[in-house]
């Protein structure tokens, strides 16, 4: 069921296929109006691409796309190397790929608003680094180089242009990896002994004309002279769309919510600065995008249908689109006589697009659920109206089954009336072979730097084909017309109207464990609950979940029955996981003694929960993510369970939390025992008093960054601290863009951008008989084994001596860093703040993570309740 990006329009026939119509949050692509279709006239007659290149979502120049796609009018695309899946999270709790599926779409939405395309690579995200070494060699260099040298050999790009340079900078090092590897994709993907297992389907080597370094304002430093650049001044107004670039830009990259990064609109002059990489061999010395030639002139035999592009353009009518239609249909008969087949096919793609447009097409194809299950019926209604006097007759449908149904309906509206839509409503049996939704880079076990893509033609694309499309062939002026539309739900909300949402293809069974990582201090004797929620598929669905047990543990029952009997209907059962007694004499790693250690299994384990429904097997849970500003997202989760057992004490288990953006650490805390109350304004309000309850408060990452109402109560926080309580601050960020302005701590501290992003990076002990190392729980170099991603961020730098210091650790050929972790005494009470990256560890199950933070509540109180 796989289909193509674009299918190539065959001799004598329009097609427009819009294969990813599902990418749209506001459902079906909106009709056009005149000045769109005004712009896209004008793009018709420019045969040129710019692709620019940099390593993240945001970092794109959102207002050189803009100008490049809209004033420019080039075919504009956006090379994203990564899917920003290291990143943080603003707007919700989703990390890895599942952040990485959010900024996937953020940039999906983004383009729509600036005209550009987008694509991808198979690498990584997998946290910052700073080095383009070390980057390259996580992502697999060559894997990452073959793809960017795929999408510009399909792009076909006059000019590539990046983001950063290739050159050490003070940056990140995915940044200067992503320069270096558009550097080398320019001259590779000119040369056939390349990877020439690409060159097939149309795809041909394809050498840019030049390569040119956007120098960015934003990281230059102060004073910097920039006079020897070249310059282009991006800030122009355009009239048809009743914006200027600026304005466009803001709109796109205010996008990237989960970022935070929106931002105002400009509406000045906005000047770049470039310098140029490289040239073609043989090229003629020339700057930024002089010397190309991007009418139809660099094309031999077009001088015909340059003149009718033209002559369309100047004869458009703004009240009656629909009489440019048969001089676009003699347009689309001369592009099959153009001899370059890449700009044949995607010329006669915008002309397809404003044919549909000045006929005031409209099309859709929608279904009664938003999901099934492969190998079942679904009704499918097929939507299409003509608002145009001009003559449009719809021939034939082709279902999502593969089925044809013959038509032969006009759709023309009379003058002056109003067109009727013609609707069909039918089933579809749908293959049994169509596997269930979730990102097509996500569907396999990844590497440490790569995503899995099986297909190689998926390579570049920003996400997976619709499950399910329609195809519609029309007759325009005389001339078949083939539109696509994917299949959507749709429905009505009563506050915010019509809505869609992808169709997806469900499992018959989501198995779905209410967590992820069990924890099981050693105090702790009895079991832990695990309750599996199960979500049906199709209806009267029975079967028995059985989950499979790793040694050192056990599980009972062994097995349990569920029956649902609708689609969509849920059921739970619950299990009692328990450690399984070991052989006497294993003492736990992290310091127990031997005795305690032979009721502990040695390490952490992965229970995998399985759904058995007959013979076959049911082992991923469905996620949807769902966030107003991108389209609800599906994806497929192992139900697997981390089982983590746990030498831990505690100083004190009632905390109050103050919560960050995306933060589960206080769920984190609540898996081992630890009583913990979510504080909003009004309980930091109530003053310190009503906080003397509890053992310790901890605030959330990033709190101070977002939560401007803080600042107002940084005198109640440090009279709770200097009353005895103990206060935990994780870390928060101090930029250009978000100044950190009020005060954390009892005591001044400044925070930087220190950061060892090394996971496995020594840490030295520097004060052995400090509480925060010993009480209550004793820690060692073990206790720093199997940290994930990173060992922290957002380091301190600068502190009043009032502040002690615990651990130094550093990146490999870097200075030690001693500002992870500040601890001081303000009156009876204790104060921390810690750029250790808990908010990563701890809902990761890292058992030295938990250790060492119990110790930070602890604030230098003895074992609670032992």
């Amino acid at each position: 069921m796989r289909k193509p990006l674009l299918a190539a329009a065959s001799l004598g026939t329009l097609t427009f296929v819009i294969a990813l119509a599902h990418a749209n949050a506001a459902g079906p692509p909106p009709q056009p109006d005149a000045a769109q279709l005004r712009l896209g006239l004008a793009k018709l007659g420019v045969v040129g691409s710019v692709l620019y290149v940099a390593a993240h979502p945001d970092d794109e120049n959102t207002a050189l796309l803009a100008y490049l796609a809209n004033g420019a009018l080039l075919r504009t695309g956006y090379l994203s190397i990564t899917r920003g899946d290291g990143g943080q999270n603003l707007i919700g709790p989703e990390q890895g790929p599942e952040l990485g599926l959010i900024r996937t779409q953020e940039l999906l939405a983004a383009r729509r608003i600036d005209g550009a395309q987008q694509f991808f690579t198979r690498a990584r995200d997998f946290g910052f680094s700073k080095s383009p070494e070390e980057t390259l060699k996580i992502w697999d260099k060559d894997a990452v180089l073959a793809d960017v040298v795929a999408v510009i050999r399909r792009f076909r790009p006059d000019v590539i242009i990046t983001r950063f340079s290739p050159e050490p900078a003070d940056t990140h090092g995915h940044h200067t990896a992503s320069a270096r590897l558009a550097l080398e994709a320019f001259r590779a993907a000119a040369d056939p002994a390349f990877h020439p297992e690409q060159l097939a389907n149309g795809v041909t080597v394809w050498q840019a004309r030049r390569i040119l370094w956007n120098r960015s304002t934003f990281l230059a430093r102060p004073g910097e002279d920039l006079s020897h650049h070249d310059k282009l001044d991006a800030g122009g107004y355009n009239a048809l769309l009743g914006a200027s670039y600026g304005e466009i830009a803001a709109d796109s990259r205010s996008m990237h919510k989960s970022q935070g990064f929106g931002v105002a609109r400009g509406r000045g002059p906005l000047i770049e600065y470039f310098s140029t990489l490289a040239e073609a061999p043989g090229a003629p010395p020339a700057r930024l995008l002089n010397g190309i030639d991007f009418t139809w002139n660099r094309l031999p035999g077009t001088t015909g249908l340059r003149t009718a592009i033209e002559g369309v353009a100047r004869e458009f009518s703004d009240t009656a689109p629909y009489r440019s239609i048969p001089a676009l249909v003699a347009i689309d008969a001369a592009l099959d006589g153009v001899g370059d087949a890449h700009w044949r096919a995607v010329k006669k793609q915008e002309v397809a697009q404003l044919i549909a447009g000045c006929a005031g097409l409209f099309v859709d194809a929608t279904a009664p659920d938003y999901r099934a299950v492969a190998g079942s019926d679904l009704e499918v209604t097929v939507t299409a109206v003509a608002r145009s006097p001009a003559a449009v007759t719809l021939q034939a449908l082709r279902w999502p089954d593969g089925s044809q149904v013959k038509v032969d309906r006009a759709l023309a509206a009379a003058a002056g009336a109003v067109a009727a839509p013609w609707e069909l409503k039918r089933k579809a049996i749908l293959p049994v072979t169509l596997p269930p939704t979730t990102p097509y880079w996500l569907a396999a076990t990844p590497e440490a730097g790569l995503y899995a893509v099986p297909d190689p033609r998926d390579v570049g694309l920003p996400e997976e084909q619709p499950p399910l499309q329609v195809e519609l062939t029309f007759s325009v002026g005389g001339r078949p017309l083939t539109l696509a539309r994917a299949v959507s739900f749709k429905w009505t909300d009563p506050v915010a109207g019509e809505r869609y949402r992808p169709f997806e293809i469900t499992p018959l069974v989501s198995v779905m464990p209410d967590s992820k990582v069990l924890m099981f201090p050693e105090r702790q004797k009895e079991p832990k609950p695990l309750i599996v929620r199960l979500v049906a598929g199709g209806a009267n669905v029975t079967g028995a979940v059985r989950p499979e047990v790793p040694e050192g543990w056990a599980v009972e029952p062994a097995s349990a029955p569920f029956a649902i009997a609708e689609k969509g209907g849920e059921a739970e059962v619950t299990f009692k996981v328990r450690r399984a007694p070991r052989a006497s004499g294993a003492a736990h790693k992290h310091g127990q003694d031997a005795e305690e250690g032979a009721s502990l299994p040695a390490g952490p384990a992965t229970l995998r929960v399985v759904a058995q429904v007959g013979e076959a097997r049911f082992t991923r849970g469905v996620v949807h993510i769902e966030h107003p500003h991108i389209p609800v997202q599906t994806l497929l989760v192992e139900a697997d369970v981390r089982l983590v057992p746990l030498a831990l004490a505690t100083g004190g288990t009632r905390l109050g939390y103050i919560p960050g953006p995306g933060d589960e650490v206080a769920a984190s805390l609540r898996r081992v025992g630890y009583d913990v109350t979510m504080l909003n304004d009004e309980a930091l309000r109530a003053g310190p008093g009503a906080l003397a309850r509890f053992d310790a408060i901890v605030v959330g990452v990033r709190a101070f960054n977002t939560n401007q109402r803080l600042r107002g109560v940084h005198d109640t926080l440090m009279k709770y601290v200097e009353s005895g309580g103990t206060l935990v601050a994780q870390y928060n960020t101090n930029s250009r863009l978000g100044p950190l302005t009020a005060p954390i701590g009892p005591f001044p501290f400044e925070i930087s951008h220190d950061r060892v992003t090394d996971e496995t990076a020594p840490v030295a002990f520097t004060a052995l008989d400090h509480p925060a190392l010993n009480t209550p729980n004793k820690i060692t170099g073990l206790d720093f084994d199997g940290w994930i991603q990173e060992r922290g961020l957002y380091f301190a730098d600068k502190w009043d001596p009032k502040y002690q210091t615990v651990l130094t650790m550093h990146d490999f050929g870097e200075k030690p860093l001693a500002g992870s972790l500040l601890w001081a005494h303000h009156g009876k009470g204790t104060f921390v703040y810690t750029g250790l990256a808990f908010f990563r560890q701890l809902p990761a199950g890292v058992p030295g993570a938990y250790r060492l933070f119990a110790n930070l509540l602890a604030g230098g109180r003895a074992a609670h309740g032992h």
